[in-house]
């Protein structure tokens, strides 16, 4: 709980800032915030700081872990590089009158997933969901000077009301399966019933796995996705597809294996399978369409939450530590690419693809990065992601079923095609050079050039480094 309670204080003081430093020195709040953020993100990587021994709350409701810890950690250095890739869209002038507004907002929503990730109990695991939500509604609508912004919130919002109905749906069945909401006590009163009314339970389980599933946009509960990040600020979409997205993976894989891990076989490998399947394969071929950059990673941003329910399936030490592995190399490799999206879309305004022929004559530093992100999305060796799929893949078939090999064979003929279409980024900047490009050469802010540095230093380090899955596999297992 101490991290939820650093994050609140946090959010206190630039709410307390922002409220009462005169307007004249408002146009420092997002350093302040970025600064505060960064103490207590450095704060929570402390050994024993914040405490390392497994503790619960709220009769049980609230539960935190090493593990969870770390996990919670990771999604910091997320929401740490989304905050300093802003600064220079929030000082815009259509922007500066709310600075403050958009990190209070962001801190909220991480506070809700982390009560999410740390739920025991679906009441607050519910609390959690709602409290991440409805801010990022308001985020998503934040420019209102566009149209666009306007309607991906409107679909942000009705999507929201709506897959939390069917989550509340399938839990009023589990409810009356079992007669409680803690992952516990569901657990045991699943035993203790032997699974009898077996086609109840797979009702419920369906709603449960379909409400969650709007979350983390897999097919087919993923038509909002496209949309949503097409018509939102380039900041918030980054936001969306990385942090947003990497919470509810972790939140899933608790609820599934803690709460329903008993009928794993009986009741919901079948329907994991062929999400993943789905997610995949649809994320890709769709992906290969798009000509505009932010619906290009809306998709890609689909394609991935297939590979990241690998980790899910495959829920043990070496699945966890896959999941965690593979989240902390997608913050970095998506992040850098929308890094890249957005300094050129501050400058120029441009957010297509066919802009970008010709990028590394006019801004070579710019398009490698965009390329070091397309080739670790794609898992190219030797960058990061190439070793996010290794570990993913490899938790996965340690289950050894035959079942898991078709799927896993099926992930990697997908990790082809998505080669292609990852490729096509880096086609355009350095062989579509025929044509002059329409992106002049221009210096980004440094805020956007100091978070691009991190991105490829995560890309490149943890492809060197890939040994950091060991300590994460002992922390998963202790």
């Amino acid at each position: 709980m101490k991290q939820e309670i650093c994050l609140l204080v946090v959010f206190l003081l630039v709410f307390l800032a922002d409220l009462f430093v005169p307007r004249k020195c408002q146009q420092h709040i997002g350093i302040l915030s970025c600064v505060l953020f960064g103490i207590y993100t450095v704060v929570c990587f402390i050994p024993g700081f914040l405490g390392d021994a497994e503790t619960s709350v709220f009769g049980g409701m609230y539960a935190t872990s090493p593990v969870v810890a770390a996990i919670k950690n990771i999604l910091n250095v997320g929401a740490l590089i989304v905050m300093v890739q802003s600064l220079g869209w929030i000082n815009s002038e259509n922007q500066r009158y709310r600075r403050g507004e958009f990190f209070e907002l962001t801190m909220l929503t991480l506070f809700g997933m982390f009560l999410m990730i740390s739920s025991r109990h679906f009441l607050m695991f519910v609390i959690g969901l709602e409290c991440a939500s409805l801010p990022l509604a308001a985020m998503v609508a934040f420019d209102k000077h566009r149209y666009e912004s306007h309607e991906a919130a409107v679909k942000y919002i009705l999507t929201a009301v709506f897959s939390s109905a069917i989550f509340m749906m399938g839990l009023s069945f589990v409810y009356g399966l079992t007669g409680t909401l803690y992952y516990s006590g569901i657990a045991d009163k699943l035993v203790a019933a032997e699974t009898t009314n077996m086609v109840l339970l797979i009702v419920a389980l369906a709603f449960v796995v379909s409400g969650v599933g709007y979350k983390l946009s897999l097919v087919p509960f993923h038509l909002w996705t496209a949309d949503v990040y097409q018509g939102a600020p380039t900041s918030v979409t980054s936001y969306l597809s990385v942090i947003s997205k990497g919470s509810a993976a972790f939140a899933f894989l608790v609820i599934l294996w803690q709460a329903f891990g008993a009928v794993y076989e009986e009741a919901w490998e079948w329907m994991l399978y062929a999400l993943i399947i789905l997610t995949i394969t649809v994320g890709n071929l769709f992906a290969i369409r798009q000509h505009n950059l932010k619906r290009f990673l809306a998709f890609s941003s689909i394609s991935q939450a297939g590979y990241i329910m690998l980790g899910i399936v495959s829920y043990q030490a070496m699945g966890m530590a896959a999941l965690m592995y593979y989240v902390l190399v997608y913050i970095f490799s998506n992040l850098a690419a929308f890094g890249v999206i957005q300094a050129v879309e501050n400058k120029t305004g441009k957010v297509d693809m066919n802009d970008y022929n010709g990028l590394s004559k006019t801004n070579p530093r710019l398009a490698f990065t965009m390329m070091l992100a397309m080739f670790s999305l794609a898992g190219i060796p030797p960058f990061a992601g190439f070793f996010s799929k290794f570990f993913i893949f490899t938790s996965a078939i340690s289950q050894g079923s035959v079942a898991i090999y078709i799927l896993v064979l099926i992930a990697l003929i997908n990790t082809i095609i998505s080669l292609y279409y990852y490729l096509l980024v880096v086609k355009a900047m350095y062989i579509n050079t025929e044509e002059p490009c329409t992106i002049p050469t221009f210096k980004s802010a440094f805020s956007e050039r100091l978070s691009l540095w991190v991105c490829v230093a995560g890309i490149i380090g943890l492809g060197i480094v890939s040994f950091f899955y060991d300590s994460l596999l002992k922390l998963a297992g202790c």
